[in-house]
């Protein structure tokens, strides 16, 4: 993605997933706001010029599939990743055995030493399918590690696991029990 889809993709990750009133845009319960309105506040606010032909390059190059429209386009909303309370509609699924979460090695003390995984800022904790994923969401926040979840427990436990339009696994917490094992760390040049 060129520079300028990036600068448009985190302005979306913003305004979508945390913060709307910096546009001066309001979601709606299931987190859509109209795709013209965003354009024009964010064209008022930001000075960026952006177009539905450029909103629709910034959703369908994103490589994390962050954004989605509804079925004629008139809608926008983030995938996941919320901070604010709104209601996606997650599918609840019946997850595969075993479940990732990347993060950065000085955390996993503090989580191991905790009551496990909570959600803090954000509305659930992100979970991946695969260590390559996880590798890299923790990555982001130094060198990364991985907690290795066991999700077919808790499931089995009645602990609630979705997963997002863009293939995320959501819960609202992961209790230290669940966490079987974890790889310490990898080179940060893997």
């Amino acid at each position: 993605m060129n520079k300028r889809l990036v600068t448009i993709s985190k302005l979306l990750s913003l305004v979508l997933r945390h913060r709307p009133e910096v546009i001066g845009i309001t979601l709606d319960n299931s987190g859509y706001v109209d795709v013209n309105e965003l354009i024009q506040k964010i064209n008022a606010h930001k000075n960026i010029k952006l177009d539905l032909r450029t909103l629709k390059d910034v959703v369908d190059n994103n490589d994390k599939k962050r954004f989605a429209f509804n079925a004629d386009f008139t809608k926008i909303r983030a995938s996941q990743g919320h901070s604010i309370d709104v209601d996606v509609e997650f599918e609840k699924i019946n997850p595969p055995d075993i479940l990732y979460h990347g993060t950065a090695k000085p955390t996993i003390e503090k989580i191991l030493k905790s009551s496990g995984l909570v959600a803090k800022n954000r509305l659930y904790v992100h979970l991946s399918g695969d260590t390559e994923t996880a590798k890299n969401v923790g990555r982001r926040h130094g060198v990364p590690a991985i907690l290795i979840i066991d999700a077919k427990q808790m499931h089995q436990d009645g602990l609630d696991i979705f997963i997002s339009a863009n293939g995320v696994y959501l819960t609202k917490e992961v209790p230290l029990k669940y966490i079987t094992k974890y790889e310490k760390e990898f080179n940060t040049l893997d």
